[in-house]
């Protein structure tokens, strides 16, 4: 048995491109030359490499339907995804591709902040095309450890106008980026975005609550290290139905949504298995989430009729979904 079924395409890697030490960018398109999947920007896709499933961020254009490129770095902290793409995958190689799914949409505003950190730049991108398109001011502060491992700070740069501002802050030339200035300059109306390394995403976090901006910021996470409800009790046990396979499973204290299905033959798309990277999101037919991850909206989360299998649990005693 399987769960939702998730889009899925075979891709041929076109071109791939140094962008920055230790950052290659990877273009993919239809091995027939076929229109890809429309996307906007924030959207990520699935690669499925060497049995592993990672997600990366679109940082093209998405009005070119022909491709879909990604960025990658190299991370000595690697669990095998970022290190296949550096060190196997090459043009001409066939990859398994879901998605395009988003969960960090470009809101409308009066103006934007965004602040990125490192790789976090990515979707960032794509949100500047977008402000830019919508004809909105906004500001870009991007931060690096150093500016030759800044990737698209060129492209950035192309963007900048007399309404849109790109600072960028190496580390190693500027010292940290000052979040307390950049966070107390935001202008009337403006929305915050951020991406980044998590000490980056928590500090802006901080800063915002401070100021009274929480409900402006929208933060798209790399790992849950501090993931929300990671730290609460699992609780007691619950049931879930699945309303498509008509199976029914007691999901213990100690084990997830995604591990009681897969025990009993329900395999489920689940990559991060952390509650970031919403793979493992699917419909609630009846009962109440109890919400744990870090993807959904607090409106999404208000409403109840989606969650993160992986991460979240129940706070009723059963749960239906549309699986």
């Amino acid at each position: 048995m399987s769960g939702t079924p998730k889009e899925q395409s075979d891709l041929l890697v076109h071109r791939m491109t140094w962008e920055a030490t230790d950052v290659l960018s990877v273009e993919l398109v239809h091995p027939q030359g076929k229109p890809l999947p429309a996307w906007t920007p924030g959207a990520h896709i699935d690669l499925h490499l060497d049995g592993l499933i990672r997600q990366y961020s679109l940082c093209g254009d998405p009005a070119d339907t022909g491709r879909y490129r990604v960025a990658v770095l190299k991370d000595p902290a690697s669990r095998g995804g970022s290190v296949y793409v550096h060190d196997t995958l090459r043009p001409g190689s066939r990859v398994t591709v879901g998605g395009p799914r988003n969960h960090f949409e470009l809101a409308e505003a009066g103006s934007y902040v965004f602040v990125a950190g490192g790789i976090g730049v990515t979707p960032l991108l794509t949100h500047a095309r977008e402000a830019q398109e919508r004809g909105r001011p906004w500001q870009f502060w991007y931060a690096g450890r150093r500016r030759a491992a800044m990737a698209f700070a060129e492209e950035l740069g192309e963007l900048a106008a007399a309404d849109r501002m790109v600072a960028l802050r190496p580390k190693d030339q500027h010292g940290r980026l000052d979040l307390d200035r950049v966070l107390a300059e935001v202008p009337a109306g403006a929305l915050v975005y951020c991406c980044g390394p998590e000490r980056l995403t928590e500090a802006v976090r901080s800063g915002c609550e401070a100021l009274g901006l929480l409900d402006r910021l929208r933060v798209e996470h790399f790992a849950a290290v501090t993931a929300p409800g990671a730290d609460a009790e699992a609780g007691q046990a619950f049931e879930v139905e699945c309303a498509r396979s008509g199976v029914t499973v007691t999901v213990g204290p100690d084990e997830s949504i995604v591990e009681a299905l897969e025990n009993v033959g329900v395999m489920i798309d689940a990559s991060c298995r952390d509650g970031v990277c919403g793979t493992c999101e699917v419909p609630v037919l009846e009962g109440v989430p109890d919400h744990r991850d870090m993807v959904l909206t607090d409106e999404e989360q208000a409403a109840g009729n989606l969650m993160l299998i992986c991460v979240s649990r129940c706070a009723s005693q059963r749960l239906v979904l549309d699986l």
